[in-house]
């Protein structure tokens, strides 16, 4: 019986970025399947079905079914138990008994506190995935929660054959060019000037892997251009999870350019906000550099779990440098599996959701 009443506790969730199926949709429907876990019913407020997208691009554990309302489930939401909310901006009162404001961006406007939006947030509460973006937020006026997401279980208990790693220098994200752009242009740029600077690096792959939607396409193919068709830059949009791990185990470097060349304290929600694909990559043992700003600054110890560097000269430098380094090398990889390790787990991430309610 009591089996039978968990099952019956609904959870909603409207994410209007859903169809782009980047970090932050992974990051609350991770969420979402901490409450599966639990027995909870879990409702998608979307006006398409989604589940193959969804299923074919994240590691999820236990949903095994999503329900998908329509929209106009939005104007009745006293249903649910729990109402998760990815916020553009545009907020609107809620009748399910307890609801949470997913904080994705550090951009001011999006959190604006005019009368009507406070009597609309009187009963959410905000959380967020980063020490950045919550630091931000309360430079705002906006109180927030951090949750940090969690790795896929198959990353952060894999067993590193550093005999399959091949001379790739790898980087993921979406390909845009908009809001914080992950940069591939200055990458592929970067990477023909790390060439012409080092032999070493003469036999060396850029691959450069993300989701694609039809509106980016114009950016997409000015990268292509701009690879001016070297067959050692590899575009891989819109790979499957399989052939996403199977990258990283085989990549010797990751790259994150985000936020380069950002003021970040003009402009913080145009650098990384937390970043998980250095963090995949770090449990997968690759060397990893990031740019020196946002969310991976707060979580990359310098020389110690991995690399960062404040312009693309600095990480050339740096490359060579560490390149030739087998001890440091070997150093980065170990303390970046474990960092990820004691930190990111499912584990982890499931009982921080649990107090949360």
């Amino acid at each position: 019986m009591k089996n039978q009443e968990i099952k019956k506790i609904k959870v909603g969730m409207y994410d209007p970025f859903l169809d782009t199926l980047g970090g932050g949709e992974k990051y609350i429907l991770s969420i979402m399947d901490v409450f599966a876990e639990l027995g909870y019913e879990i409702n998608i407020i979307w006006n398409k079905n989604l589940t193959q997208e969804i299923k074919n691009r994240f590691s999820l554990q236990s949903i095994k079914r999503l329900k998908f309302l329509p929209l106009k489930t939005l104007k009745g939401l006293q249903t649910f138990d729990y109402f998760f909310y990815v916020t553009d901006g545009s907020y609107f009162f809620s009748g399910a008994k307890k609801n949470f404001i997913y904080a994705m961006i550090p951009d001011k406007k999006l959190y604006s506190k005019n009368l009507i939006n406070r009597l609309k947030l009187i009963n959410y509460q905000f959380i967020t995935h980063s020490v950045f973006t919550q630091k931000w937020l309360s430079k705002f006026g906006t109180k927030s929660e951090v949750i940090m997401p969690y790795l896929d279980s198959k990353l952060i208990n894999q067993s590193i054959n550093f005999e399959k790693k091949e001379k790739i220098i790898l980087s993921v994200g979406r390909f845009f060019s908009h809001l914080h752009s992950k940069k591939q242009d200055l990458m592929i740029k970067t990477f023909k000037d790390l060439k012409k600077k080092s032999k070493e690096f003469i036999d060396y792959k850029l691959v450069l892997a993300g989701g694609l939607m039809k509106e980016d396409q114009e950016y997409f193919e000015s990268l292509k251009k701009l690879a001016d068709n070297d067959s050692s830059i590899i575009f891989k949009p819109n790979i499957s999870l399989y052939e996403l791990y199977r990258l990283y185990g085989l990549s010797t470097f990751y790259w994150h350019f985000t936020g380069l060349g950002v003021d970040e304290e003009k402009n913080p929600e145009q650098v990384e906000h937390f970043g998980i694909t250095p963090l995949e990559a770090m449990a997968s043992g690759c060397l990893t550099f990031c740019y020196k700003a946002g969310g991976p600054k707060e979580m990359i110890e310098n020389n110690d779990n991995g690399f960062l560097f404040s312009d693309s000269n600095e990480l050339i430098d740096k490359m060579i440098e560490v390149n030739s380094d087998k001890l440091l090398k070997e150093k980065i990889i170990k303390n970046g599996k474990q960092f990820v390790k004691e930190n990111f787990s499912y584990e982890v991430f499931k009982e921080k959701i649990k107090k949360l309610l």
